[in-house]
């Protein structure tokens, strides 16, 4: 699922990149929760960008997908990005959306924040990836919240 909400006229928009945070959250409702709160802050609509594994398995190529979905072009436009991972761990970070997204964005110059269920990266961890906040979520008001919430710090 690709949805474009670009505002090239509006230097603050945000770069929403999630996954789903489990069958009773998937993707597209993680961003739109986040977006709800992003719009409660007084930004405009975000650029959402749903991260899917588009055959269901667990191998797909992170740099293919994000590819496709035009990531690059997309988030040098964003003011900041805000990434949503139903778990960050150090030992599972290694080809995952998040470490990609983060590597990106710290390379290009953009913030990223992260949403997350679970957060188990150090300090350190977080500081190597370069994220600027991580909030703990794992409902829709949660994510709305986390949404304002980062849209007032990015």
């Amino acid at each position: 699922m690709r949805s474009v909400r670009a505002h090239p006229h509006i230097a603050r928009h945000l770069l929403l990149a999630c996954e789903s945070f489990g069958h009773r959250l998937p993707a597209s409702s993680v961003l739109h929760a986040l977006d709800a709160g992003v719009r409660t802050a007084g930004l405009p609509a975000s650029d959402l960008c749903a991260l899917t594994q588009h055959d269901g398995s667990h191998d797909t190529n992170v740099r293919e997908v994000l590819d496709a979905l035009d990531f690059d072009a997309r988030m040098r436009s964003a003011h900041a990005i805000i990434l949503g991972a139903t778990a960050l761990q150090e030992d599972t970070l290694a080809g995952s959306f998040a470490f990609e997204i983060a590597t990106r964005g710290r390379q290009s110059g953009v913030p990223a924040y992260a949403v997350a269920a679970h957060n188990a990266l150090s300090s350190f961890d977080a500081r190597i990836l370069d994220l600027q906040k991580i909030v703990l979520a794992r409902n829709a008001p949660a994510l709305s919240v986390a949404g304002e919430l980062l849209a007032r710090l990015a």
